[in-house]
């Protein structure tokens, strides 16, 4: 699950409008249809709208997925009119630093895009009510105070504070009771129930200009602890602003059953928790967490052309080059799974590795595939790749992996060792496109075992036409291969045949 929220700024129109967005996310495939997730709130006389509303879907990682954002001007008694639109890649979206994208719209301004992991399940009902709130309408006139939730995310980018929720008005009153509302724990506090977040309590005005009335700062904790009639002082710029008394805060969490008769099912069940606090859960972070955070992903591609992946000159061979523009299994897999990997590289730069040819009568283990130390992009990834049959290369044996995974391995550890220097940080990949027929299974394991503790994932991507034909013996290699390594090396260790690499890209970039 992701969630993604939006504001605009200077927007195109004459005089002042109401503008509201509609979310919709755009079909990708030709059997997909454009599916509405939502529409903001309107937000009165504002061409800068900072919506409130918080949109959450469902996304695998490495899915395409794209969210159009169309903006209209409310128009009473008569059709809405078109303020701009935009659409947002959602894994560019996530490769961004901090999650965050701007894009211009079409008709003049730009919208401000933010997508984070959806964290947290269960929902938050409160209620409020203002006591003695500091006046900002003078001396004839009383405010019409509203409040809204506000969320602080650390990013990459540096600290952003996101607004998640915003009550209703209370016209002339400076002790507003405000209706009973509820948010989504995941959207509030990401699941963690110590995290601060501001409550903010604002004077509306017809023009958008809305003048503060002073804040305080809480958290899920404190609410559901201090429920029944706490009061809260207000601050405004250092000085008491009134108080606001907290009714009731209660939690309804999910609770998860098992059915002995059906396996394991979960069922929710809504359970009302009030008023002890509620222990912090430890979120472990994900692959999103990590590129979200500004963490870099750094791709190496190692490619096997030993003599067991067959002539290359023979049709039906894994390596065979065809006239007629179609891709080979290699170049499918290259094509496949580094067009996923790449929106995730900052500069999509990638070294290229052979192993398994001779050169000039001598067998390398790793050999530098094209003229330059990196190809860029996928195109310039299987230019290289095609490159190596022109350069008097014999196919050969035996397929040994080690040097492959080992110089990945180090140029892994100088990647994050030159980031952390300058602040950042790096993860890297060994994309590693083999037939599948190792010739030292416990030498391999060792070498696995031996970059354990490094900055790098090694995904194996095995033939499924080689496994097909020497099943036995494939298949039998990889279990040994598993047999020796470590739980740690299972963490670093993908394996996916080529065949499955769609559900490889939606389930293990995540690794």
């Amino acid at each position: 699950m992701a969630r993604f929220a939006f504001l605009t700024h200077s927007l195109y129109h004459q005089g002042t409008s109401d503008p509201f967005a509609v979310v919709t996310q755009v079909a990708t495939t030709a059997d997909e249809r454009p599916r509405v997730i939502g529409k903001t709130e309107i937000v009165k006389n504002n061409l800068s709208p900072h919506w409130a509303k918080i949109f959450t879907f469902e996304y695998q990682l490495g899915t395409p997925a794209k969210l159009a954002i169309n903006i209209f001007d409310e128009v009473r008694k008569s059709d809405n009119k078109s303020m701009g639109s935009t659409v947002f890649e959602v894994d560019s979206l996530l490769s961004a630093r901090g999650g965050t994208k701007t894009k211009k719209i079409r008709n003049g301004g730009t919208v401000t895009a933010v997508i984070r992991k959806s964290q947290g399940a269960g929902v938050l009902r409160f209620k409020m009510s203002g006591e003695g709130l500091k006046n900002q309408e003078g001396f004839l006139r009383k405010s019409d105070p509203f409040f809204e939730l506000v969320r602080r995310d650390d990013t990459a980018g540096g600290a952003t504070f996101n607004t998640v929720f915003r009550s209703e008005v209370v016209k002339d009153n400076l002790s507003p009771d405000w209706k009973q509302a509820s948010i989504e724990l995941s959207q509030l506090c990401g699941g963690n129930f110590d995290l601060p977040f501001f409550v903010k309590i604002y004077d509306h005005e017809s023009d958008g200009k809305h003048e503060s009335m002073g804040q305080f700062e809480t958290t899920v904790n404190a609410m559901v602890q201090g429920a029944g009639n706490a009061s809260i002082p207000v601050k405004l710029k250092g000085k008491d602003a009134g108080t606001v008394v907290l009714h009731k805060a209660e939690l309804s969490l999910p609770q998860s059953t098992e059915s002995s008769e059906e396996g394991v099912e979960e069922e929710m069940a809504q359970m009302s928790v009030s008023p002890s606090a509620i222990p912090r859960t430890a979120n472990k972070p994900t692959f999103i967490d990590y590129v979200s955070g500004g963490c870099q992903l750094n791709v190496t591609v190692a490619i096997d052309f030993t003599g067991s992946n067959g002539d290359p000159r023979q049709p039906g061979t894994l390596h065979y080059l065809h006239q007629d523009g179609q891709l080979n299994d290699y170049e499918k897999a290259i094509m496949s799974i580094l067009s996923i990997l790449q929106k995730y590289d900052s500069d999509k730069k990638f070294p290229v590795l052979g192993f398994g040819a001779k050169y000039n009568g001598e067998i390398r283990h790793a050999f530098q595939c094209g003229t330059a130390s990196e190809a860029v992009g996928v195109k310039g990834v299987l230019s290289a790749y095609r490159d190596v049959f022109g350069s008097g290369l014999v196919m050969s044996r035996p397929t040994v992996f080690n040097e492959v995974i080992e110089y990945a391995a180090g140029r892994a550890e100088q990647s994050l060792d030159a980031a952390l220097a300058s602040g950042g940080q790096t993860y890297s990949i060994l994309l590693l496109l083999t037939d599948g027929c190792v010739s030292d299974i416990p030498a391999t394991a060792e070498c696995l075992k031996g970059i354990a503790d490094k900055p790098i994932s090694v995904v194996m991507v095995v033939s499924a036409t080689v496994i097909f034909f020497c099943c036995s013996e494939v298949w039998h290699n990889i279990v040994i291969l598993l047999s020796h390594a470590s739980d740690r090396v299972w963490d670093r260790l993908t394996f996916r045949a080529w065949t499955f690499w769609t559900a490889w890209a939606s389930r293990e970039c995540g690794m």
